[in-house]
């Protein structure tokens, strides 16, 4: 146990200005801490009407800012100039302007989502006399015009940011990107989109030669991706179910792995979803339509309440619902084929990742939930949404147990992307939505959550260590919320938490090594998405002159 640092207020705030700029912010010591380490901050950031906030941050670390929306693209074309920015209008709304159906106050912001990083060699780009070095975060964006950009973390502010591709090899358009990750034994970065059954994976070379994988992973409101060790790639799905009752949606979302027939080729292979068993039926929990029968769906069941109840263990396996060799590699709806199944539909799993140290048998995966206080479905019912423990038979296997890990509730709900800060922390970072920040008065946060805890118990609560601000430009954007013609969001969302070393190898998949935040080259990423986009790195602070003498020798000894 790490002891308790001494009460102290020690603030400081993220500048908004400057391509390098250097944010430390911070709170006071008390509750607890957050992890090795790390003093939590006590509270989140109100919601003000006109006020932008700033973020806050645990006093032993510090933010730098990699990227920002303004930043022009040093291959940018006139619909896609900047890095966060279409090219329709305007950055800033001009004095007195409003929007209309047929004039834009100010550009579409593409919002940046998922990061991956990867440390590669003889990366090349538009300019064939510059070295863009070695270090590189990849994103697709999620607003307006699909595309995807490279951010060279080596290169002056001419070179920052590269785009890759807006087009697939056939010359279609990209949809709007959320979820990403590298796969090592293909070669290929993948990119998904959660646009229901539009949505899908999309593959890209690091140059961007992009096609579609709808032949072999179907078409879904796919979001996060990993990769396990035999290579096989586990999709959550982010789909809203049908409202009923107060706020309270239908779970409508599937839990995937694709079983590639050769990992190096995800053209082919079997998409299967999780299929959970009932504790008091023995049956599967499946699919529940909104019916004249079933007034509510599957949201005020027994099953429902049971899968949000501390203590609860539930049988699970993987079912097929496609297989390329047997039914073809032409384009399928993978929901529909979840539903049919016999697939368990849960609220919005946007995101997931595999413990290290469990050789890739415990995943665990978030609901984000209702996003709204005044649900009716309540914690009791997932309304709050929160994290799902599986756990594998072996490495690999179609069988395990399901657990609920953690039950939201309206101060820790909308939980989204997902990373593993050490071995025993996972970070869940808050995209509760504007209407719920103003229910509330609390901006996003984001937490870690220590798995060897009970949070059954409350005394035992997840651990905050970045408390989301507002930045000017979302702060704007809020004040025409809801205007005829306005299409941009006005708040900040946490987004693309991510902890890497960018081993590009096999060996390097999120969840082989643990995690050395700081140390070993492992470096710690997120986006803070709509208003300025700005890509942030968190470091370490360390005051001048004091010696890294707490360095943890314990090395990446649970490769499995």
């Amino acid at each position: 146990m790490v002891q308790h640092r001494s009460k102290r207020l020690a603030l400081a705030y993220a500048a908004t200005a400057g391509a390098s700029a250097i944010a430390i912010a911070a709170a006071t010591g008390i509750g607890g801490a957050a992890a090795p380490g790390l003093t939590p901050v006590p509270g989140a950031q109100p919601k003000s009407a006109g006020v932008s906030q700033p973020t806050a941050i645990s006093p032993e670390l510090a933010l730098v800012e990699r990227a920002r929306g303004s930043m022009k693209l040093e291959n940018g074309t006139t619909d896609i100039p900047y890095y966060g920015y279409d090219g329709d209008g305007p950055m800033l709304p001009a004095a007195g302007d409003t929007p209309s159906a047929s004039h834009k106050v100010e550009a579409t912001k593409s919002e940046p989502d998922k990061n991956t990083y990867l440390v590669l060699q003889n990366q090349t780009g538009p300019d064939p006399q510059y070295d863009y070095g070695t270090h590189f975060v990849f994103q697709g964006h999620e607003l307006g015009l699909g595309y995807i950009t490279r951010i060279n973390l080596d290169a002056d502010v001419a070179h920052r940011v590269t785009l890759i591709a807006t087009k697939d090899t056939a010359g279609n358009p990209l949809p709007a990107i959320d979820g990403s990750t590298w796969d090592p034994w293909a070669g290929k970065l993948l990119f998904s989109s959660e646009n229901g059954s539009s949505g899908g994976v999309w593959q890209s070379t690091l140059d961007g030669q992009v096609v579609t994988l709808h032949g072999s992973m179907g078409r879904g409101g796919y979001e996060g991706m990993q990769n396990d060790s035999a290579g096989n790639v586990w999709i959550v799905e982010d789909v809203g179910g049908t409202t009923v009752a107060t706020a309270a949606k239908n779970p409508n979302s599937f839990v995937y792995r694709f079983v590639p027939a050769d990992p190096a080729d995800l053209t082919k292979g079997k998409l299967q979803v999780l299929q959970v068993e009932s504790r008091r039926t023995g049956l599967p929990i499946k699919f529940q339509a909104v019916d004249a029968a079933h007034p509510t769906g599957g949201v005020f069941t027994d099953d429902e309440k049971d899968l949000h109840t501390y203590g609860d263990t539930f049988t699970a396996k993987f079912v097929t619902i496609h297989d390329t060799a047997l039914d073809g590699t032409a384009a399928f709806d993978a929901n529909a084929l979840a539903k049919a199944a016999g697939g368990t539909p849960f609220k919005r799993p946007e995101n997931g990742q595999f413990q290290p140290g469990t050789g890739f048998k415990t995943f665990f995966f978030d609901e984000t939930g209702d996003t709204n206080a005044n649900t009716s479905a309540g914690s009791a019912f997932g309304g709050f949404g929160g994290i799902q423990q599986l756990t594998l038979d072996a490495p690999g296997a179609d069988t395990g147990t399901l657990s609920p890990f953690y039950v939201g509730d309206v101060a820790h709900t909308g939980l989204d992307n997902t990373a593993f800060w050490d071995r025993t922390h996972i970070v869940f970072v808050e995209d509760a939505g504007d209407t719920l920040h103003a229910q509330r008065n609390a901006l996003d946060s984001a937490y870690l959550f220590d798995t060897t805890s009970d949070y059954s118990n409350p005394a035992n609560e997840p651990k905050r260590f970045i408390a989301q601000g507002r930045d000017p430009s979302a702060t704007i954007d809020s004040g025409f919320s809801g205007m005829t013609g306005f299409q941009n969001e006005g708040d900040n969302e946490i987004t693309g938490f991510h902890v890497s070393d960018g081993d590009p190898t096999i060996g390097g998949i999120l969840g082989a090594k643990r995690p050395h935040p700081f140390r070993d080259c492992w470096r710690v990423f997120w986006s803070q998405q709509h208003g300025d986009n700005v890509l942030w790195e968190i470091i370490e602070r360390k005051p001048c002159g004091e010696l890294d003498d707490d360095r943890d020798d314990d090395r990446d000894d649970d490769q499995r």
